[in-house]
């Protein structure tokens, strides 16, 4: 439950709340697949909370989640067959690369963005596009697992569009709360004997007082201090998976 309650918190503030409750589970016992579906089940509450807290942050942005939201969702819900198909190990190794590479859309995303601001209008069609299929592969890789995911998507967000840090933070929660919530309902299908109902459930309970503390924390941090917060919890979560599996 305490796992539950750092992980909401961190979710809603950067994303990467997996790296605390899915080594947890490890810890006492679960197998990986059954950790790996019985966390996203748990987290999902929390998601919802700390998306739910960003509401004013979001006011007029029903035209963008309308354009990213389904390639989210789609992206979940590919990852989420993937867990079912493919050796986790595998694709853990790939990982740490898609986390680095979302650091450096955080750190470089501004400027990147000014550049693509030349190319292309923020509204332009082919912006749109890469947006779109960059939220996807962001989807994929929540729905297969979901650690740090927050990070790649801020990093997205921060290089192919042009608004405050404060609203792609309550994108970012929308985004990864659809790709893990669509995965949730594939495991529930497919694989439901292979969820630890009970684990999930205190999950469930902690990433709820999470939510409600990233989001009351979350929204009053100016946006070079976030963004400094995405920088070192990516770092970390990179470190832990190459040096500490």
């Amino acid at each position: 439950m305490l796992a539950g309650v750092a992980a909401g918190t961190i979710n809603t503030i950067v994303g990467s709340g997996t790296l605390v409750t899915f080594p947890t589970l490890l810890m006492v016992g679960l197998p990986p697949i059954t950790a790996n579906m019985s966390n996203n089940m748990g987290l999902i509450p929390g998601s919802i909370t700390g998306t739910l807290g960003y509401r004013a942050e979001m006011v007029g942005g029903a035209k963008d989640l309308k354009r990213i939201v389904p390639a989210a969702f789609i992206g979940g819900l590919i990852g989420a067959l993937l867990v079912l198909v493919l050796d986790p190990a595998w694709f853990r190794s790939v990982v740490p690369v898609l986390i680095g590479f979302g650091i450096l859309l955080v750190l470089f995303g501004k400027r990147l963005g000014a550049w693509a601001s030349t190319r292309h209008a923020p509204e332009s069609p082919r912006r749109l596009r890469m947006l779109q299929a960059s939220v996807g592969a962001a989807g994929v890789y929540g729905g297969y697992f979901g650690g740090a995911q927050g990070v790649i998507l801020m990093g997205v967000f921060t290089a192919l569009t042009d608004h405050p840090l404060q609203r792609l933070n309550g994108y970012k929660n929308v985004c990864a709360t659809t790709a893990n919530l669509v995965a949730a309902v594939v495991f529930v299908v497919f694989a439901g004997d292979r969820v630890d109902w009970g684990a999930a459930g205190l999950i469930a309970i902690g990433s709820v007082i999470g939510g409600v503390i990233g989001s009351t924390v979350g929204r009053r941090i100016p946006p070079e201090v976030l963004r400094a917060i995405i920088v070192a919890v990516g770092t970390i979560a990179i470190i832990r998976l190459v040096f500490f599996p």
